[in-house]
């Protein structure tokens, strides 16, 4: 020390000390369970309506961190109390943490406009992927090829091809993939499809789910071209869509009537509605055999492009019927009809006959459907413990397929038959053909 100077000292010991630590994990028993080293950096890409929501509850998770937004608008409201912009969203996660830190301040945030830059970021585990569907195959794909976990928004695929090729990547790359058909998580739900799974309301013959036409939907006639808003990307927003003039009910929550980005009602409610009705026919790794038009109606104009009523049936291997009616129990995702009895859930009630059903207890060595509370919180658990979530990425896609043979059948106004092992129509090449869609260039799977 006589001969070494403080700051030659000082400056030796601080790159010894940087070398041992970078590759230094400090054991949670320091830390506690939410230390750095345990914790999840999430990238969220798509911040509008459903992207908030889905945001709040990571930012909510004390084992995520939240460090990249990612949306092609840069800022304003759509509605009220809902973001529609990375620049609120940024904000909103800078002032959740800040409130965490002594200081009162946080800036550790980035945005972005380009999903790819989030993905390309070595620091971040999670993406969450709350974009329009024809938005969802792309950044999944690229997503699991990087090594990232991916929470993805419904439905999962705009078309049966890309949900198949989002399938088989995510197998491919080892990442868990939970989607947001999040009503797996309510324990009525899950309750109702172990009633039926039990033989409670004794054979299953039947489910009815009822589809109609969305509250915020708006029929747009005799539309004109307007000006692009100011820090809207729109050429990023159409990406593989085809090039068409911008106008807003084009974008933002009404895509979802519009075929290029999405598949209507059908796609909408009904990935959530077939996802429960799946689960309790114990068919939620296959599909339908067999589906028919059975009088739906189309605009003939106007700027929203799908279907307008909702009206087809389907049949499984299994002898039981999928079918939509306008009359049927609103307000529940599916009603199971059996020979015996019938069951109809949602999140927040259920109604059965015989009415004693409801209080019915599924014994010990009876079917239980796996268990989940939080959605989210299961999505975190199983990339730590490495099984499949409540509805993996295969649950999500033979879901999302039903909504997509429905539409195709509805749109060629007749009934086809399904392969679900082949994922093929047979003998049916036109309908064949509507298992994918091109993509604009330069965007491809």
């Amino acid at each position: 020390m006589n001969k070494t100077s403080r700051r030659d000292f000082i400056k030796r010991t601080s790159a010894t000390a940087a070398a041992c630590v970078a590759p230094f994990l400090v054991p949670s028993s320091v830390l506690g369970a939410n230390a750095p080293s345990n914790r999840f950096n999430v990238g969220s890409i798509g911040v509008g309506n459903m992207g908030t929501n889905n945001l709040n509850g990571f930012l909510h998770k004390d084992q995520c961190r939240v460090v990249a937004i990612c949306d092609v608008n840069a800022s304003g409201y759509y509605k009220v109390g809902q973001f529609c912009g990375r620049e609120p969203a940024i904000e909103l996660v800078n002032k959740r943490y800040a409130r965490q830190k002594r200081s009162g301040q946080y800036k550790g945030c980035d945005g972005y406009t380009d999903f790819r830059e989030v993905i390309a970021r070595d620091d971040i585990d999670i993406v969450c992927v709350t974009t329009p569907d024809h938005w969802h195959a792309i950044p999944v794909i690229m997503a699991a090829r990087a090594g990232k976990h991916i929470y993805c928004e419904k439905p999962l695929s705009l078309t049966i091809a890309e949900g198949r090729a989002m399938a088989d990547a995510v197998k491919r790359y080892g990442v868990t993939l939970q989607m947001g058909t999040m009503h797996r998580s309510q324990k009525l739900n899950r309750f109702a499809c172990e009633l039926v799974r039990n033989g409670r309301i004794g054979k299953l013959k039947r489910i009815v789910v009822v589809l109609g036409r969305h509250g915020l939907r708006r029929d747009v006639d005799n539309w004109q071209p307007t000006p692009v808003p100011k820090g809207f990307d729109y050429d990023m927003w159409l990406g593989p869509a085809p090039r068409v003039p911008y106008h807003k009910d084009r974008c933002f929550y009404t895509f979802r009537f519009g075929e290029d980005y999405s598949g209507g009602e059908t796609t909408n409610t009904g990935a959530h509605c077939f996802d429960i009705a799946q689960w309790g026919n114990n068919t939620e790794y296959t599909g339908p055999v067999e589906i028919e038009d059975l009088g739906s109606e189309w605009p003939t104009d106007g700027l929203h492009t799908t279907v307008t009523k909702i009206d087809f049936r389907a049949r499984y291997a299994n002898g039981v019927e999928l079918l939509t009616a306008h009359q049927g129990k609103r307000g529940f995702l599916a009603t199971f009809e059996g020979t015996e009895g019938w069951v109809a859930t949602s999140s927040r009630r259920i109604e059965t006959y015989p009415e004693s059903l409801k209080t019915s207890v599924i014994g010990p060595n009876e079917i239980h459907l796996y268990k989940s509370d939080d959605h989210k919180q299961d999505f975190l658990d199983c990339i730590k413990t490495r099984r499949d979530p409540i509805t993996p990425v295969e649950v999500g896609h033979r879901s999302a397929t039903i909504c997509h043979l429905a539409n195709i059948a509805m749109k060629l106004h007749r009934k086809l038959r399904w392969d679900p092992d082949k994922e093929r129509f047979i003998g049916d090449d036109q309908a064949n053909r509507m298992l994918s869609k091109p993509m604009r260039a330069p965007w491809h799977l």
